[in-house]
Formats: C-alpha cells, structure tokens, sequence
C-alpha cells in the first residue's frame, strides 16, 4: 500500500506565462564556453521569455563565477526584483554550496520564485526546500540543450501548471535508455533530490532538506563506480535508506571504470548491492542527469512513484 501522502504544498511559485522575465545567474563555476551565455539566452529567450542577466554573471574569480560576496548578490537581487518571474541558473560546475550562508533567506522565503537548473544547483534547490519551503525545477541549465522531453515537461510543470506523469517506457525507448526495476511497487512522498555529491558534501550541514518519507533521486557525472560506491556507503551510513519512501536512481554519465586499481565492481553491479535489497520501491536509468532530453523534475511536490512502470507522476502543481 502507498505511504500516506503528504499534506499539499501550501507555499508555490507563480506559473510562467509568455512574456514573464526571468533571470539569469551564474551561482557556481564561471562561464568557460565563450558562447555559454549566449546559448543561456537563445534556449529562454525561445521560450518566449524576457532575460535579465545578473550583474555578475560574467565575473571570474579563480574557476568560480566572481566572488562569494557578488554570487550572492546576484541571486539576493533576482529574488527582490519585482519583474522577475523564475530565475534559471546558466551552468553548474561547483560553487553554489559557497554561497548558501550569505543568501538573504528571509527576502527568498518571503516571494517564491521558480528556481530552475541541475547538477551543482542542487545545493540551491536544498536549501529553498530547507529554509524556504518552496518547490523549484531540477531541470537543465539555460546554457544546457533544451531538447523535447526537458521542454515538454518543464512547459507541462512550470507554464500550464499541470501535475505530469514523468518517465516510463516510451520515454526510455525515445531516449535510448533502458531504465531497471531493482525493487517492485509504489511509493508516495514529497520528491527531492539532484545531485549525489552535493548530496552527500552537505549531508549533516543543517542545509539539506527532511528526507523522511521522501521520494529520493540521485544523478551524478564523472565520477568513477568506487566513488559512487563511497557516496552511497556514507548515505547507508547517516540512515538516508532508512528514512525515504523510495529511490529514483537517474543517470550517471561518464561513470565507468577508469583506474584500474579499482576494478571489480560496474556502476549496476554497486546500485544492485546499495540499492536492490531496501524495503522500498526503487528505480535506476531514470532520465534524469547529465544527458540530452533529461526530465523536468519538481523538487519538493508530492508525487507517487511507481517503480514497475519506472514513473513518477505528480499528485499536486508546481505551481499556483
């Protein structure tokens, strides 16, 4: 039988509409591609949205975008600033983490806004979750390749303001990625997630939200199968297995065996020994991560999944 659900998220960002401005900042490593802001602007500006490009998104400080200090900023301002709608984050890379303490919570808490973008932003989408409590959008970045089953979906979420029905069968097959079902059944819970090693560097910060019967997903890139092995281990260990309702496990690009001292085990053959013996629905090969058509995810909604079919469909809005 399904978990009880949640009560339904009373505090929701406004839905986009054509013609909104949004804004665009850079909270993490610095724009490295000499068109990446350019790129930023072609995919939402084709979205039929005004841009507004933060003061200091094009600032470098060492591989970050700017200082600390002027990061900040920039996302303090976005929140303040009464024309701007949604607010999407350019690139990832890492850095955002940095920034958490100097974000003036209570002006963030006060308007919610779409926060929308993935990978290092996930530490922004936890610490809204935590200290706002408001739903934002894992989703690609603006610089990202905004290709039809990221579009679709964040239109569906974020535009019309529908609950979805995310993943399944079809979307594998379109996308060339077969997804496994390590645990049958269905859970229902508030979805939360992103990235695993910003899940696991803030895990015991005091800025990652309640994972207790949460529907938990999880993505990474670059890191080779012993260091998934060690992520996972430290959330086993701190009880994060203990607490959810279920696991989406979604993709792990360029997560293959590069040292050899470390042969032995495949990335499935880990996510089959961390993951396969919970008591809790679990899925792995979900389109969610570092890869083309990667879904738009709604952080902190109530949404069953169901692990047979490998989706995850929304109970409630995104959005008001």
């Amino acid at each position: 039988m399904p978990a009880p659900l949640a009560a339904a998220t009373s505090r929701k960002p406004p839905r986009l509409r054509l013609g909104d401005t949004v804004g665009l900042v850079a909270p993490a490593s610095a724009i490295a591609v000499p068109d990446q802001l350019d790129r930023a602007l072609h995919w939402v500006r084709g979205m039929g949205l005004v841009t507004k490009v933060g003061a200091h998104a094009t600032d470098r400080d060492g591989y970050l975008a700017g200082t600390d200090a002027n990061r900040a900023k920039d996302i303090n301002a976005m929140f303040a600033d009464p024309e701007i709608r949604a607010i999407f984050t350019i690139r990832g890379g890492w850095g955002a983490a940095r920034i958490l303490p100097l974000l003036d919570w209570e002006a963030i808490a006060a308007k919610p806004k779409l926060l929308i973008g993935y990978s290092d932003t996930t530490a922004l989408h936890f610490a809204i979750a935590r200290r706002a409590g408001f739903p934002t959008l894992h989703a690609p970045n603006a610089a990202s390749s905004w290709q039809k089953e990221s579009w679709e979906s964040l239109w569906r979420i974020a535009f019309a303001g529908t609950p979805a029905v995310l993943g399944g069968e079809d979307v594998e097959a379109a996308a060339r990625r077969p997804g496994r079902t390590l645990v049958a059944g269905s859970a229902r819970g508030k979805l939360v997630g992103g990235n695993l090693t910003i899940l696991s560097t803030l895990l015991g910060t005091g800025w990652v939200p309640s994972l207790g019967g949460a529907v938990l997903f999880l993505e990474d890139i670059n890191e080779e199968p012993y260091r998934i092995d060690r992520m996972l281990q430290q959330l086993r260990l701190a009880g994060v297995f203990d607490q959810v309702a279920g696991v989406v496990f979604g993709q792990c690009t360029r997560c293959d065996l590069r040292d050899p001292d470390y042969a032995g085990f495949t990335l499935d053959d880990l996510l089959d020994r961390h993951l396969g013996s919970l008591s809790v629905p679990v899925v792995t090969g979900f389109n969610t991560g570092h890869v083309g058509n990667q879904l738009t995810l709604p952080i902190g909604v109530n949404v069953e999944l169901d692990a047979d079919a490998r989706t995850i469909r929304m109970l409630e809005a995104a959005v008001e």
